[in-house]
């Protein structure tokens, strides 16, 4: 039976999605929300065939507040459809926000695990990792707190990552210690209730990372391709040359798992993505043994607050899906297959020397492959500029900082530079460069949306109309 509060607060919900206003930046093919704020993807999963996508979501204001988990489904990853919200903050372990977190599948049923967020008269902090439970993949009842703070942490101590693995639960947490260092502790459970901690899997101050970081949010342990990875957002990393450019991080360590300690024995830290907007990135399995990701194409506490969407009620998306790979000692990144459904035509050029210019609308896939090692550039708009610098060896995307009216760039190291492919949306780019070897993402807002290219003749383009998505 759904109390007062929970129905009030759906109700709040609905009326704010009535008052969205269209806007020549809302996305055509990225998953958006329909008013209000996103942020960090949660629970992702496939369910009685079905992909299951649950992000945070204030729907009362583009701000970061309360948080719901609004949910949306697809059978083929391109088409999504809006459910009503899985989670509202109505009980008392979680008033302040049902924040992030995950889903597994256990027999017939469909389990949430996330982080009920309280705060107190005084402004004080608790948190509690919770569960709530569904048979159809739409509506959740919510069994409450299944693991407490433990001792040594500071309320900083969310976004329960949970798999069952051998009838064994495990589950791994972002959290700060009493120290104020991130790490990233694990537990174990026999029944999905009741956790014990194994250990750590990393921290601030190991050897391979040295300090790394106040806090540690949204990590994800997962093996690919035999390796062992963590995924984690540290926060509080200083700028280092072309490295941890944003406000905060979003990157990987792999090694082997012990799981008898939880240790993980790991190399170095990396960053997942050297665009402008990536944050939160979360994984799953699909039935054809594929590892999927979504990220936030967001950053906290980066302009977002003037974000050119904001005026008109609602801010921030998600990354398109992404399918992972390991090899050569790094993650490899590729946009889904099914992606290619959006196709609508191709269009293929080889460049002159004179330039080109293509009015490509405001939704498109391109390939680039230059075939000879020189200076050349791309251009979506006046959003973004992308340049290749031959010499440096090093892909270079510059905007305009919309909050401070400043140019600003971020920078791939790459040393050599086959084949580019981009995803462009109506206020975004995503970049993928080598088959995935690196990748670049980011929120741009062009006035005018010509695509061009300068550079030298011979160099091959190849452009890819998207045909219109119904939201």
């Amino acid at each position: 039976m759904m109390s007062a509060r929970e129905q009030e607060l759906r109700n709040q919900a609905e009326r704010a999605l009535q008052s969205a206003a269209t806007d020549d930046y809302r996305q055509h093919f990225h998953i958006q929300p329909p008013v209000g704020l996103l942020n960090d993807p949660n629970g992702l999963i496939e369910f009685q065939g079905e992909y299951h996508v649950f992000y945070q979501w204030n729907p009362f204001e583009t701000a970061h507040g309360a948080k719901f988990w609004a949910h949306m489904t697809s059978t083929d990853l391109v088409h999504w459809q809006w459910h009503e919200p899985a989670l509202v903050p109505s009980e008392w372990y979680e008033k302040n926000g049902c924040y992030s977190g995950s889903a597994v599948v256990v027999g017939d049923e469909l389990w949430l695990y996330y982080t009920g967020n309280v705060k107190g008269e005084n402004n004080e902090r608790f948190t509690y990792q919770c569960l709530a439970v569904s048979a159809d993949g739409r509506t959740f009842h919510k069994e409450g707190p299944v693991l407490n703070l433990p001792d040594g942490y500071t309320p900083h101590f969310r976004d329960p990552k949970v798999w069952l693995e051998d009838e064994t639960f495990y589950m791994v947490i972002g959290a700060q210690n009493e120290q104020e260092t991130g790490r990233a502790p694990v537990f174990t459970s026999t029944d999905g209730r009741s956790f014990e901690q194994l250990g750590e899997v990393s921290e601030s101050g190991t050897e391979s990372l040295g300090a790394f970081g106040y806090m540690w949010e949204c990590p994800d342990l997962f093996s690919l391709n035999d390796t062992d990875v963590l995924l984690f957002s540290p926060q509080g990393l200083e700028a280092d040359g072309t490295k941890y450019q944003n406000v905060f991080q979003a990157g990987y360590v792999a090694g082997t798992w012990d799981q008898t300690t939880g240790r993980l024995h790991h190399g170095a830290f990396h960053e997942l993505d050297e665009g402008f907007e990536f944050y939160a990135p979360q994984t799953f399995t699909d039935r054809y043994g594929r590892r999927l990701m979504f990220g936030w194409m967001g950053v906290p506490e980066q302009y977002e607050k003037s974000q050119p969407t904001v005026t008109n009620g609602w801010v921030h998306c998600l990354t398109l899906p992404r399918v992972l790979t390991y090899s050569g000692g790094r993650i490899y990144q590729q946009p889904a297959e099914e992606l290619k459904k959006l196709r609508q035509d191709q269009q293929h050029f080889v460049t002159t020397g004179e330039g080109l210019e293509i009015h490509a609308g405001s939704a498109y896939e391109f390939e680039f492959e230059p075939k000879q090692d020189s200076r050349w550039s791309l251009m979506f708009g006046d959003g973004a500029l992308l340049e290749w610098d031959p010499v440096k060896r090093r892909l270079i995307c510059t905007r305009t900082n919309w909050e401070t009216g400043e140019e600003e760039k971020r920078v791939a190291e790459i040393s050599t530079m086959e084949k580019l492919q981009g995803f462009v949306d109506a206020s975004s780019i995503e970049l993928f460069i080598n088959n995935g070897e690196k990748v670049m993402t980011a929120r741009i807002f062009p006035n005018h949306r010509a695509f061009r290219y300068e550079g030298k003749a011979g160099n091959q383009l190849t452009l890819y109309p998207f045909a219109a998505l119904d939201e």
